[in-house]
């Protein structure tokens, strides 16, 4: 299954906002099943743990922080070469440099709040799906 699959994340600022439908369609469209799905928001200790690899980094006290302050929608989504393809969809993390119609351009904001996590490896896909996800949890 590894290459098949990703995790997306709807984060914090679109769920507020009411873009979850929308992203969702965007994903649906695109041609991606959604495998397993659940709506939850992080604690600060759950969002410093999904991130430890960038706990070195400038960004990563935001990040926490951000990503802990409101709900969130996390979902494994499946397709042949999942990684590369909701890359393609979502486009590059500044939406101010994403392409036209792609969901970060359309719904994010800023690098931070660029509306969407998606995984960046099958590895990291692998680790990130089941972080969020059990065996039981997924269809």
């Amino acid at each position: 299954m590894i290459g098949n699959k990703t995790l997306t994340i709807i984060k914090p600022m679109a769920v507020k906002k009411g873009f979850i439908g929308p992203i969702l369609t965007k994903i649906n469209e695109a041609g991606f099943r959604i495998s397993a799905m659940k709506y939850l928001q992080l604690t600060v200790e759950e969002a410093k743990a999904f991130y430890d690899e960038h706990r070195l980094k400038p960004f990563y006290d935001d990040l926490v922080a951000f990503m802990s302050s409101g709900p969130i929608v996390v979902a494994i989504i499946e397709k042949e070469n999942a990684v590369e393809e909701y890359r393609h969809l979502i486009g590059p993390t500044d939406p101010a440099k994403a392409p036209e119609g792609s969901i970060r351009r359309l719904y994010g904001t800023n690098l931070q709040q660029n509306g969407v996590h998606g995984s960046d490896s099958d590895i990291s896909a692998e680790r990130e799906c089941n972080f969020f996800f059990s065996a039981l949890e997924r269809y």
